[in-house]
């Protein structure tokens, strides 16, 4: 992974990473069946990024408009403990759990993909879209991921965070071990 110097240095200071769900964990596409009920579809890279990233003890957020049991699940599956769900306005929440966690901005890193999410992304130390994401928020971000949302753009984050902390090498020995 070839990491520009100056996102190397501003995702070394991350100590919470913050995700949207709709576009960024997702494809940004809802599905429903006849009987009502929503379905979305998650990468499985994205989610083991997370928990590594968290075993790399940085910790992970979700803030996201739309609320889901689906989305629950997922989080509960992936241990992550600061899921808001139902949130239109995402600031209040956002400041309101930076200021529970004793961060400073720039300790935090964001991954979201439409306007709505601009007021978190511009005041952060890693600002993150996906390639699809809304050429407003494209304009405005510190960087715009090789992949679209849904498709790898958290794991790529989270290999960032923890290739620019020393961290990565650690889980590559864990996998390659007893190789030789």
């Amino acid at each position: 992974m070839n990491i520009a110097p100056n996102l190397l240095e501003k995702a070394k200071k991350i100590k919470l990473l913050i995700l949207d769900v709709d576009g960024v964990m997702t494809d940004n596409r809802l599905f429903y069946g006849d009987d009502g009920i929503e379905y979305k579809s998650f990468h499985t890279r994205d989610g083991h990024g997370m928990v590594l990233l968290q075993k790399s003890d940085v910790e992970i957020g979700i803030i996201t408009g739309r609320k889901s049991q689906l989305v629950s699940n997922r989080m509960k599956d992936l241990k992550v403990k600061h899921v808001y769900q139902g949130v239109p306005d995402k600031l209040p929440t956002f400041l309101s759990l930076v200021n529970n966690l004793n961060l400073e901005m720039d300790e935090i890193a964001y991954i979201g993909d439409d306007i709505l999410d601009l007021p978190i992304l511009m005041r952060i130390g890693l600002s993150v879209t996906p390639l699809n994401g809304d050429n407003e928020v494209k304009t405005r971000v510190d960087y715009i991921s090789k992949f679209n949302g849904g498709e790898g753009c958290v794991r790529e984050v989270c290999e960032m965070i923890m290739r620019s902390q020393g961290s990565w090498q650690k889980h590559m020995d864990f996998f390659l071990r007893d190789l030789g």
